[in-house]
């Protein structure tokens, strides 16, 4: 017998193969996780085909098998080959996604400074900073793995450095495979091991002192009231014993003390609250109709449409449809994967299904702690969980027989991963549910122009909700034009009419939202005497000031002091009193942040309870929840706050919402901008009004003419719809055809700039060899944000109707891949 495996090392393409072990044949099985020789390495690997023979003579034995039970299903693995064949990335990239961090491991090398060299200084053979500091290192901690010595060198290529001091025999070094990091957590506890009549029997022999006989006594009695094992440090804390006590209890032969396996569920901290009509609505008839449409593809799936776009505008009742949705499926003995943009909407999505489906829900997400993580995607594999919630990597979740997959606020851009492996988490959902045989609902009130094409085609079926299931109409949008609020002397950030709504919201003791698309106090640092910026070294883009006072929001900042930050790296520096080019003192800040636009907001209104709801006030782990119940149960007037409030947040008691800027976006040299705008502001304009107190909008801009902010300001998905695909077919982008972006990156200019150059010829060659030529190049060209993280960037764009077909064949190890790429910047 032979398996084929996907190794993990995601820079490999390819699987291959392995003999299995005569003593493995009959426990190994498709999916399995195990251990495997891959050249001079120890790697670990996923048996994705088990095969009677092998592509290759004499193929090397599988190791050892880490895990009896697969670690992924069968439509699993199909959708990681179907991933790896259409975004062109290595399957075991895509593998190594759906297994949970901590239980996969990567291939290592372990450095520790050679025995044979005991006497040796490390100024006798270092002439470099990088090997004395490697050296001193090793000798300071002992041997460590390359991604520990990671740490301690940060944009530094070391292993050159260590390859050299290997061969010199000053260090050595031997490849090693890290043990898993995360494993099933137990905990010690007790129970009663005889009827509650014998241990009453004995409660006077318990001890010879009056102390040791009360808290025995205490300890069993707690113990005779619970048929559960339980926690010791429950039964200490309730009773006052310690563990002698127990200890002397168990060798009498009353309990036993053992260890239990405990679930961490990151569910436990947060509060599942009850619906006001127990959790069930009334559906209008466009939710009926389409209920109904999914409802028969769920039971009818062999011979039905199994794919939709609810397209409903913002408070139209979506989440229903879902959740009658998922019972459906959950009646028909399968499982439901509801996606959710950002971890922002995870617990007021996660609320909403655990009281429909108590101890039935599982939450994933980036921000849970790698035992959360493992063991509920230990429960999904058990299958004890039917639900299972969160944002793009919960799709991964190894359900044993999914029937509904959902992606809500499917317009979203951070289901699209633009990191390696980059893929779109809303195309995968189709793919998996074909594979499963699922039924495919994609929701949004501004579905994407190529989402919204298709449906038109009829490649996936359109089910509308065109109002709101509450009394309350779409809220007005009011747009201001700045310019004349310039002209007529007021020169503050918010308009008079924002000024008077924000008044009247705070006095009638109602809440209001503030957006803007931009995070610090002011959006860059100039010198007002020669005019220069102050940028970060390393991406050469205007650093932003923080206002450092504002500790609670931005904790790692000290107090009194204003600090510069990069949002591209991360790179910190404190605001300079000289300018370094021309030593001026005349530093000035400019333009607009959430900081500012909070700390305007306290002067204005003293009164008003304000929060801030940003990237620098939800690093935290549980942020998200703890900053949206305290606006939920009132405990803040205003909340200012960037683009986590346009991701269908659904707040009564909101009935202003200020867009303080809507220009910010608009311009850029992207496709794909003004798209995103829209979508942002119609989205974030259907926060107010969800209630039957109404609401209204007040959108300020310089640029009122615009035709992505007039269709906005009166709520016109299709007009933006119909404006929009008309540009796209003017220019040829998608729907009216596909792209591939190709991007390199180097510290030097000079050899991002050549290598950019070599791919486009070559790129050239081939489509000049291509049958009826379709494809068309464009570039190479420095990308928007020309550098970033001491790197530049050059990219290379194929647009065609398979653009990724050109690249099959080609060496891309140095290159970043996107297929279908959302963003051109």
């Amino acid at each position: 017998m032979f398996a084929r495996l996907a190794v993990n090392i995601p820079a490999v393409s390819g699987v291959f193969d392995y003999s299995i072990p005569t003593e493995l044949i009959p426990h190994l099985q498709t999916g399995c996780l195990v251990v495997a020789p891959f050249g001079n390495q120890t790697v670990q690997g996923v048996v994705v085909e088990l095969s009677d023979s092998s592509l290759i003579a004499n193929p090397k034995p599988i190791l050892d098998l880490l895990d009896p039970a697969p670690v992924l299903t069968p439509a699993q693995i199909a959708l990681a080959m179907r991933m790896a064949e259409t975004t062109l990335n290595p399957p075991a990239a895509i593998v190594g996604m759906m297994i949970p961090a901590g239980l996969s491991q990567q291939a290592d090398v372990l450095y520790s400074v050679s025995s044979d060299q005991p006497s040796v200084s490390s100024d006798q053979l270092s002439v470099t900073p990088v090997q004395k500091r490697l050296l001193n290192l090793l000798r300071e901690r002992g041997p460590l793995r390359g991604r520990q010595i990671d740490s301690h060198f940060a944009k530094v290529d070391w292993r050159k450095t260590a390859n050299f001091l290997v061969k010199k025999g000053v260090l050595a070094a031997r490849n090693v495979l890290p043990p898993p990091r995360v494993r099933p957590k137990h905990i010690r506890v007790a129970q009663l091991a005889v009827t509650p009549e014998a241990a009453e029997a004995e409660m006077d022999s318990l001890g010879s002192t009056k102390q040791t006989l009360a808290r025995r006594r205490a300890a069993l009695r707690f113990l005779i009231q619970q048929p559960e094992p339980v926690n010791l440090s429950w039964i200490y804390a309730q009773t006052g014993c310690n563990l002698a006590d127990l200890q002397e209890l168990e060798e009498r032969g009353l309990i036993r003390l053992f260890e239990n396996e405990i679930f961490r569920d990151p569910l436990e901290r947060i509060e599942n609250r009850e619906l006001e009509n127990g959790g069930q609505f009334v559906l209008s008839a466009e939710q009926n109709f389409a209920l109904e449409q999914i409802v028969n593809s769920i039971k009818n799936h062999p011979i039905s449409n199994l794919e939709y776009l609810l397209y409903g505008v913002t408070g139209s009742g979506k989440t229903e449809i879902y959740l009658r949705a998922a019972e459906e499926v959950i009646r028909q003995s399968r499982q439901a994967i509801i996606l959710v943009p950002e971890i922002a909407l995870t617990p007021q999505a996660v609320r909403r299904f655990l009281a429909r489906f108590p101890g039935q829900v599982g939450l994933v997400h980036s921000k849970l702690s790698e035992g959360e993580r493992y063991d509920t995607w230990r429960r999904a594999r058990n299958g004890k969980l039917n639900v299972i919630i969160g944002a793009r990597s919960a799709l991964f979740s190894p359900l044993p027989n999914v029937g509904l997959i959902v992606v809500d606020e499917c317009h979203d851009g951070s289901y699209y991963q633009s990191e390696p492996p980059c893929y779109n988490a809303v195309t995968a959902a189709q793919e998996y549910a074909r594979l499963c045989g699922a039924v495919c609902v994609l929701g949004s009130a501004t579905p994407t122009v190529e989402q919204r094409y298709h449906a038109e085609q009829k490649r996936i079926r359109k089910l509308e909700l065109p109002s709101r299931v509450t009394d309350s109409l779409l809220p007005p949008v009011h747009t201001v034009d700045m310019r004349e609020e310039l002209k007529s002397g007021n020169r503050g950030m918010f308009s008079r009419i924002l000024a008077e709504s924000l008044a009247e919201v705070i006095s009638r003791g109602e809440q209001a939202i503030l957006f803007l698309n931009r995070r610090g106090t002011a959006t860059y640092i100039f010198c007002r005497d020669c005019g220069s910026t102050l940028k970060c070294p390393n991406c050469e883009t205007p650093l932003t000031l923080h206002v450092a006072s504002q500790k609670s929001k931005v904790s790692d900042l000290s107090p009194e002091t204003f600090e510069l930050l990069c949002h591209r790296c991360g790179y910190t520096r404190h605001k300079p009193k000289t300018c370094p080019s021309c030593g001026s003192n005349q530093i000035r800040e400019y333009g607009l942040g959430s900081e500012r636009v909070e700390a305007e907001v306290r002067a204005m209104f003293p009164q008003a309870r304000t929060l801030r709801w940003d990237w620098d006030t939800t690093r935290q782990k549980d942020a998200h929840e703890i900053i949206l119940a305290h606006f939920a149960n009132h405990q803040a007037d205003v909340l200012v706050g960037t683009q986590m409030l346009a991701k269908g947040l659904d707040l009564p008691l909101v009935t202003l919402v200020g867009i303080v800027l809507a220009d910010v976006g608009l311009n850029l040299p992207d496709p794909f901008a003004n798209e995103k705008v829209f979508q942002t502001l119609t989205q974030v304009a259907g926060r107010a009004g969800r209630s039957a107190r109404g609401g209204r909008v007040v959108m300020q801009t310089f640029t009122p003419d615009h035709y992505a902010l007039q269709f906005a300001a009166k709520h016109d998905v299709d007009g933006f719809y119909e404006r929009e695909l008309e540009y796209r077919r003017r220019l040829g982008y998608p729907p009216f055809a596909r792209l591939a972006r190709l991007e390199y990156r180097n510290q030097d200019p000079l050899k991002a700039e050549a290598e950019a150059q070599k791919m486009a010829e070559g790129l050239k060659v081939r489509l000049e060899a291509e049958v009826r030529r379709q494809t068309e190049l464009i570039g190479p060209v420095p990308c928007f944000f020309a550098k970033e993280n001491g790197e530049y960037r050059w990219q290379v764009i194929l647009r065609g109707p398979d653009p990724a077909s050109i690249l099959n064949g080609m060496r891309l190890s140095d290159w970043r891949l996107e297929v279908d790429p959302i963003s051109l910047l």
